[in-house]
């Protein structure tokens, strides 16, 4: 199947919430990005997007700790969410942090859609399993992300996958869909921006924001 590259314009940084009740208005439909500590999320983000410091990219595994919201083509919004099992961060502090995605992910109106990165290079991990299984009881339409593949052998990847997918499949009625991907080649960008480009099909787009990078520091 050939796809044809959605082109990203514009990368307007909105705002970091710590909360549902925090979060922005739901006039825009919403895509969030989600995994365990040092899956490669920021450096996918900036790949995605073609800019080097939209997500902020950290040594230090867990460096996001708030909900991010960035409007993309002024059509979306892109969602950047803390990631689970991350650490350095104070017990009762995880404990509001996994709250507050939990309330977004359950409770988000216009979320209309979660990709969950997983690590290509490991065999299936519990982390992953039990957040995988716990999305599919709350029906969260999600699309599965298998990251770094350029780090292991196509067969290495493949192999995991496919354990990956015997392990969730008593948690869907029909296996979400799967995509590999790799920030450093860029192989696999292209697939996933156009399954955010056929859910929007027919949203209309708003009034132009600016492109602004995120308040670090």
């Amino acid at each position: 199947m050939l796809f044809q590259e959605m082109n990203i314009t514009s990368a307007a940084f909105n705002c970091s919430a710590p909360d549902l009740a925090s979060c922005p208005e739901t006039a825009l439909p919403e895509f969030a990005f989600i995994g365990r500590s040092n899956v490669g999320k920021s450096s996918l983000l900036n790949a995605l997007t073609k800019r080097k410091d939209l997500a902020k990219v950290s040594k230090t595994p867990g460096h996001t700790k708030m909900i991010n919201f960035f409007t993309i083509n002024n059509r979306w919004r892109l969602v950047d969410l803390p990631g689970y099992g991350f650490a350095h961060v104070a017990r009762e502090n995880k404990e509001k942090f996994n709250h507050a995605v939990n309330d977004y992910l359950v409770n988000r109106e216009n979320l209309m859609g979660v990709y969950v990165l997983i690590d290509s290079r490991h065999e299936p991990q519990k982390i992953d399993l039990e957040f995988v299984h716990f999305l599919g009881r709350k029906s969260v339409p999600i699309v599965l992300v298998f990251t770094k593949t350029d780090k292991s052998s196509a067969a290495k990847v493949q192999k995991n996958i496919e354990l990956f997918k015997e392990s969730i499949l008593e948690a869907f009625d029909e296996l979400p869909e799967i995509f590999t991907c790799s920030s450093v080649t860029k192989t696999g960008l292209t697939e996933l921006l156009n399954v955010i480009d056929a859910a929007l099909d027919g949203e209309p787009e708003v009034a132009p924001a600016s492109d602004s990078p995120a308040p670090w520091g």
